[in-house]
């Protein structure tokens, strides 16, 4: 099997809820790839990915080899699954697709596409003899095809919100209790909330230890465009180069969640957490690409995470508003998106995502003009970057979101 075979394979497969009683099977003609790697196990709404490369960053930096399992990607396919930083090499993608693709047998056909790429990581981090995994859940969490392992070192839950809402729940609370399924008897547990209790009490059923988030002891000392230093739980001058105001409190979960390990015998030490934190990077998160104008782009696809973003702009741009290259799946809550944005937006260039579940960009700026709002269509993300740098005077912002599937696109046009 080649790399781009992998790939074929891989992305024919159907999109939908995985089973994981026939997962265990497939994992244990695997020869239980996943009972033979420590986990630590991410679930949350919005900074997962950022908790998890923070994670799995401070861990390396600790002197242990270091899986990471992330979706979806932003530049390369390959960037979901890395050991130590590395993106995990083209022909060994093939070569463990190949071996699960064998594994697989008569569930060839019934196999989805993310419980395939969980097969893939786990077989794959499992043969390189991994000392622990960084495991991000991909949507939910008790019936996530990552919840296939049977224990993890520790539980991690990040900001807990409304999206999904068709598959998790209509609350809050129903969602926190559907990504708590990721729980494990007589585990550890860290979040820096719990809502509705959901989170400590499951923790109570199972007997699991739930270790707070102390945000009180979180200052931010000096932010800008490239970056924060911020004081932390005894920790003073960490800084990162994740320039997001949300994610201080990410990395401050990360390090809660790490520092807890301890009570299982890893060590992690303090030079490590800094190293590891200032080394953090994570592609497409407020990330700063260019100066005069400003020009950023942003994974923030729901409310919740466009919330943040909003939130990042007005502390790092005081006084600004910003130009938005703005493209969303139709499936998302787009009226609560724009919403949100509206405060702080001087116009809008609409885009459509590569994506089939896309909302067509005139369909887009059609509902941003109801809303009385400077709107307008391109008829690509190349175009709308351009138009939006070349109309934006060299001390203003622009900025790129509302879905993964846009950004490299931008990042591209952006360097013209």
């Amino acid at each position: 099997m080649t790399y781009r075979d992998a790939l074929d394979f891989i992305h024919s497969r159907r999109h939908g809820g995985p089973e994981l009683s026939r997962m265990r099977e497939i994992l244990d003609r695997l020869g239980a790839p996943d009972r033979r790697v420590p986990f630590v196990h991410v679930a949350g709404t919005n900074g997962k990915g950022s908790v998890s490369a923070f994670a799995a960053s401070i861990l390396k930096e600790s002197g242990y080899k270091t899986g990471l399992f992330t979706s979806p990607f932003v530049r390369r396919f390959n960037e979901r699954i890395k050991i130590g930083g590395m993106d995990i090499p083209d022909e060994d993608l093939a070569g463990t697709t190949e071996e699960v693709w064998e594994a697989l047998g008569e569930f060839r056909d019934a196999v989805a596409e993310f419980e395939l790429v969980t097969l893939v990581g786990l077989t794959y981090f499992a043969r390189e003899r991994c000392d622990i995994a960084v495991l991000e859940v991909g949507m939910g969490g008790v019936h996530d095809a990552t919840n296939v392992i049977e224990k993890s070192e520790i539980s991690v839950f990040t900001a807990i919100g409304l999206d999904h809402t068709q598959y998790l729940g209509n609350t809050v609370e129903e969602i926190a209790s559907v990504k708590a399924g990721i729980i494990k008897e007589n585990g550890l547990v860290t979040a820096y909330s719990d809502p509705g209790g959901v989170i400590s009490a499951r923790c109570r059923e199972l007997g699991a230890k739930f270790i707070p988030v102390d945000l009180a002891s979180l200052k931010i000392t000096e932010r800008s465009p490239r970056g924060i230093t911020f004081d932390f739980d005894g920790f003073d001058k960490l800084k990162i180069r994740l320039a997001g105001t949300y994610q201080p409190s990410n990395a401050a979960l990360a390090v809660t969640a790490l520092r807890a390990l301890g009570e299982r015998g890893w060590e992690i030490p303090d030079g490590a957490v800094r190293r590891g934190l200032e080394n953090t990077v994570w592609p497409g998160r407020f990330e700063l690409l260019r100066e005069k104008p400003a020009f950023l782009i942003d994974g923030g696809h729901n409310p919740p995470a466009v919330e943040a973003t909003v939130t990042s702009l007005r502390d790092t741009f005081p006084g600004k508003k910003a130009a938005f290259v703005f493209g969303v799946m139709r499936d998302k809550d787009v009226e609560g998106i724009i919403d949100r944005l509206a405060p702080v937006a001087e116009r809008f260039y609409c885009v459509a995502p590569p994506a089939p579940r896309a909302l067509p960009a005139n369909e887009l700026a059609g509902m941003i003009k109801k809303r009385g709002l400077e709107a307008e269509a391109a008829p690509s993300i190349d175009a709308a970057v351009k138009k939006a740098l070349r109309e934006t005077p060299p001390d203003g912002v622009v900025c790129a979101l509302g879905s993964l599937y846009i950004l490299e696109d931008a990042r591209a046009a952006a360097r013209v």
